[in-house]
């Protein structure tokens, strides 16, 4: 038994004492079911009795006296304790709670997912690095955590797509391009464009493409090493992130808001909102009617769009392609972005509290006996996501990413990420993975399977570490639901973490595999159903993570 079907059992027991006329209170369909501290306190405790105490006009412990009554005539149930000013706390029949294991068996992938967001449409936009160079340190990060929390949203029920705007026009392109040709022309890299091997590089790659481009005008030369050089970076950055395990629905163009007149029914839009006027030549939004520290320009005296007029396009062709909600992660150098952002929203006549979502992550610094690491050949001083995977592999580098939350500074020791022991948190988790998995093939070769599950004696899961992992096991489903509501992968890492060092308490205090000529027992069965258990969450926690989950190491 779950903690979610615990909670059923709990309004049940509310829903038959309202039904026998023992409280007057509506049943409520939000009750907190948690784990006791104290072992010796139950499986589960609950403050139902003390939030249903002022409906129902009686005092808290009285409240828990009823609801505990109907409890304990409930299936599944061996004994519920009042205690302190109301609280229920619950001790589960030993079969009801060995029936996790069974649950998380025969559901495998689907183990953990829940429908608590179902009905929601989320555009996800993530990294979203401009084509002008590799992916960075910090958009390797978005990477990891965007990745993550886009499976976490999906396995909670939400229509989830996944997109990445890539600015491929304006006057970062431009110093891109005049940047490619002074390298193919053996020219000094202008004061303001891009350094770096790559640059080189995607020079050379377009030359080779275009063999007569050098003969060309300046200027069309330019044009031709803006088209070609970006779309040759963006191949580039598309190839290093799906290495990574990054794969988006969506690549949306920033050109083609300017090339389809996307920008000019975004202005009509907020003009006829009533909030877009003209000043000093130019075309202005008044966002400061919404919080904004100061209004913004949309079009300047030149005629020429600014990115702020992109933003409000590309915001208004999300809504117009469905989706109910925005959610849009940014680095920490786009703090002061927040504002703005949504003020377009609230100018377009949307709720920035219901239709948008900003993260900000902070940065990630890469460590090395205690020193800054700056180690990338490719791009100068910037440390691209190919140079961290090059250093602790895919796997620790996702896990690392996504361990801590978002708005926490990271600093990743690239020793400690590579060594394989117990203190690499990444090893940890699929260390234990791969324990189980080495045990399951031991009992297979010794003719031992898990059988049918309607054969399992649960009950047979007695031993205090048993029933501490099979409620860790029960916590999962909650642990996924609980991430994706706060945008928070990291307490799945965590999580994984705890639940592996409780797999190998078990595993130190209960034999499973019988020894010698010893004969299996009903027992064996059970445990090893636990152990098939713990694998499946192991592994599809580790995929939430994007993580791998090995069978050997």
């Amino acid at each position: 038994m779950t903690p979610e079907h615990l909670r059923d059992l709990v309004r049940t027991a509310v829903g038959a004492a309202v039904e026998h006329g023992s409280l007057a209170v509506d049943v409520p369909d939000d009750l907190v079911i948690e784990r006791p501290r104290n072992p010796e306190h139950g499986d589960y405790a609950t403050n139902v009795a003390m939030r249903l105490a002022k409906p129902a006009g009686r005092p808290p412990r009285e409240v828990a006296e009823v609801v505990a009554a109907e409890l304990r005539a409930l299936d599944g149930i061996d004994r519920v304790d009042v205690a302190g000013p109301g609280f229920l706390n619950i001790t589960l029949a030993k079969d009801a709670l060995g029936q996790i294991a069974v649950r998380a068996v025969t559901a495998g992938e689907d183990y953990g997912r829940t429908d608590t967001l179902a009905g929601q449409r989320l555009n996800l936009e993530f990294v979203s690095a401009n084509p002008t160079g590799p992916v960075h340190i910090g958009g390797t990060r978005w990477a990891a955590v965007g990745d993550a929390l886009g499976r976490l949203l999906t396995a909670s029920g939400a229509d989830v797509s996944r997109e990445y705007y890539f600015n491929d026009a304006g006057s970062q392109i431009d110093r891109f391009a005049r940047s490619l040709q002074a390298a193919a022309l053996g020219q000094p890299v202008p004061e303001d464009g891009y350094a770096g091997d790559y640059i080189g590089e995607i020079a050379a790659q377009v030359v080779a493409a275009e063999p007569g481009i050098l003969e060309l005008p300046a200027e069309e030369q330019q044009e031709r090493f803006r088209v070609r050089g970006v779309e040759l970076m963006f191949a580039e950055i598309k190839r290093s992130l799906a290495g990574f395990g990054v794969v988006f629905d969506t690549y949306f163009s920033e050109k083609t808001l300017h090339d389809s007149g996307a920008l000019e029914k975004a202005v009509a839009r907020l003009r006829q909102q009533g909030h877009v006027y003209e000043a000093d030549g130019a075309v202005w939004l008044r966002t400061t009617d919404f919080a904004d520290d100061k209004d913004r320009v949309l079009v300047k005296s030149d005629g020429e769009p600014t990115y702020f007029a992109a933003d409000c396009a590309y915001y208004l062709d999300k809504r117009e392609r469905g989706f109910d909600r925005v959610v849009i992660m940014l680095g920490a150098d786009h703090t002061g972005y927040v504002g703005r952002y949504k003020a377009l929203v609230a100018a377009m006549g949307d709720d920035p509290q219901t239709n948008l979502e900003i993260l900000i992550g902070q940065l990630v610094n890469l460590v090395r006996n205690g020193e800054p690491v700056r180690m990338s050949k490719r791009a100068g001083t910037v440390v691209n996501l190919e140079d961290l995977v090059d250093a602790i592999g895919a796997d620790a580098a996702r896990y690392a990413l996504a361990r801590a939350s978002v708005d926490q500074q990271i600093d990743l020791d690239l020793d400690a990420w590579t060594r394989q022991t117990n203190d690499n948190p990444v090893f940890y988790v699929q260390y234990a993975h791969a324990r189980i998995s080495s045990l399951l093939r031991n009992a297979a070769d010794l003719g031992l399977h898990l059988g049918e599950a309607a054969d399992v004696e649960t009950a047979a899961l007695a031993h205090p570490r048993e029933g501490d992992l099979l409620r860790a096991l029960g916590e999962f489903p909650r642990v996924v639901a609980s991430a994706a509501e706060l945008r928070a992968p990291h307490r799945v890492a965590r999580y994984l973490e705890e639940l592996a060092g409780t797999y190998h308490r078990f595993y130190d205090e209960c034999r499973v595999l019988p020894r010698g000529d010893e004969e299996a027992t009903a027992l064996t069965t059970a445990r090893l159903w636990l152990c098939a258990a713990t694998a499946v969450v192991l592994r599809n926690g580790l995929a939430v993570l994007g993580v791998s989950a090995p069978e050997r190491m």
